[in-house]
């Protein structure tokens, strides 16, 4: 009897659990979609880990924006924030949003810790802005590319299109051993795509 009385628990969490992440996408869908943003692209079923690239980032709203789509979209997004962040009561709302709390500590392989995070889901997305600020940068940083290499994990180009207002997944890309090449390749994907302030996007 009280076997069964567990598995009915448990049963009745797991399906209020799928209930809620429904109704979430739902709710996320309706809002993306009432601001007038289209939606496009997919993730291919048999990718279940991978860095998300989310370019270009131009503006605080691409967090806004961005996250509206890929909860729409059903996507297990975490990013990570400074450690100092993490503080009551900002970590509620933090790790509600997916964040994870690193130490940039100079004595740390802060790339060897993301990587590692994966060992942690059968499912997982870790979001990346490839420039690392704002502002124009020509020379993007390289920590996405060695999270994906020392976590085997493939790289999916997602974007925030605020010219056409467009919400997109690209294509899935699988990095060689020259990092160089593989990120003007990304660049070249990226060219075209506005972000809300295009002078300070992927030129």
């Amino acid at each position: 009897m009280l076997t069964s009385l567990k598995h009915f628990n448990e049963l009745l969490l797991n399906n209020e659990y799928i209930y809620c992440k429904v109704i979430k996408r739902k709710l996320a869908s309706l809002i993306f979609h009432s601001l007038g943003w289209k939606a496009e692209g997919e993730i291919p079923s048999h990718i279940k880990k991978y860095v998300l690239l989310a370019a270009p980032h131009t503006s605080n709203w691409d967090f806004f924006y961005g996250r509206l789509f890929f909860i729409m979209k059903g996507i297990p997004l975490k990013f990570f924030i400074k450690q100092e962040w993490y503080v009551f009561p900002l970590n509620y709302l933090f790790k509600a949003l997916g964040a994870i709390p690193v130490n940039r500590s100079k004595n740390k392989n802060l790339t060897d810790e993301i990587a590692a995070v994966f060992n942690d889901y059968d499912e997982l997305a870790i979001m990346i802005p490839p420039e690392g600020t704002r502002s124009y940068n020509p020379n993007w940083k390289k920590g996405f590319y060695y999270i994906s290499k020392k976590a085997k994990v493939p790289i999916v180009l997602g974007y925030i299109d605020f010219e056409n207002k467009i919400g997109g997944l690209g294509p899935v890309f699988n990095i060689t051993d020259n990092p160089e090449k593989d990120i003007e390749s990304i660049k070249d994907f990226y060219r075209g795509i506005k972000g809300k302030f295009p002078d300070q996007g992927i030129l």
